[in-house]
C-alpha cells in the first residue's frame, strides 16, 4: 500500500521540481532591457557617481582632460599603433607589461574594461585619477604605487591607446 500512495507523490515532486526549474530558467534567460527606462539607468549611474563628487561622465570615462566621446572607430590605425608601441616602450614599460602584472597592471584588454576615454584620462592625468576615481584608486590600494604622469600630449595618449587596442585583439 506505501508504493501505491509513494508513486503519486513523487510523480508530484518531479513535476514541481520540472516547474521550479522551468521557471528559474525562464527568468534567468529572459531579457528585461527592453522594459527597463534608460532614464532610470541614467539617474542610477548619477547617484552612483555623485557619492564619489563625480558627474555621471568622469564616473564612466574618468577624472581627466578629455570630456568627451572620442571617434576611434573599430578599425586599428596600424600607422598610429605603431607609433603608440615606440611610445610605452619608452614611457610605460618600467611599470606595465602587456601580459603580465609588473609594477602596475598587465594592460592587455584594458580597453574591453575601460572606455577609451578613461584609458586617456588615467595616462593624461593619473594623480587626478587615483585621487578622485572609484575604480583608479581601487587600482592604487591594489599595486600600492602611484602612476606617474610621463609627460606624453593628448596625441601621444591617443596612439598609446590605439596601440592597447591593437595588442587587446
Amino acid at each position: 500500500m506505501l508504493n501505491v500512495v509513494s508513486a503519486p507523490i513523487q510523480s508530484v515532486k518531479k513535476l514541481l521540481a520540472a516547474l521550479t526549474l522551468s521557471v528559474v530558467f525562464i527568468s534567468a534567460c529572459s531579457d528585461n532591457s527592453g522594459n527597463q527606462n534608460t532614464s532610470s539607468s541614467n539617474s542610477d549611474l548619477e547617484a552612483k557617481a555623485g557619492k564619489f563628487g563625480l558627474t555621471a561622465w568622469e564616473y564612466e570615462n574618468g577624472v581627466g582632460p578629455i570630456k568627451q566621446k572620442l571617434n576611434i572607430g573599430n578599425s586599428i590605425d596600424e600607422v598610429m599603433a605603431k607609433s603608440g608601441e615606440q611610445i610605452f616602450e619608452t614611457k610605460c614599460m618600467a611599470c606595465h607589461k602587456i601580459d603580465e602584472r609588473y609594477v602596475g597592471p598587465a594592460l592587455k584588454g584594458v580597453v574591453e574594461r575601460r572606455t577609451p576615454e578613461y584609458v586617456m584620462n588615467m595616462i593624461l592625468d593619473p594623480a587626478d585619477m587615483t585621487q578622485k576615481h572609484p575604480e583608479a584608486k581601487k587600482m592604487l590600494a591594489q599595486y600600492a604605487t602611484q602612476m606617474t604622469f610621463q609627460n606624453v600630449s593628448q596625441e601621444d595618449a591617443r596612439k598609446i591607446l590605439e596601440y592597447l587596442r591593437s595588442v587587446s585583439k
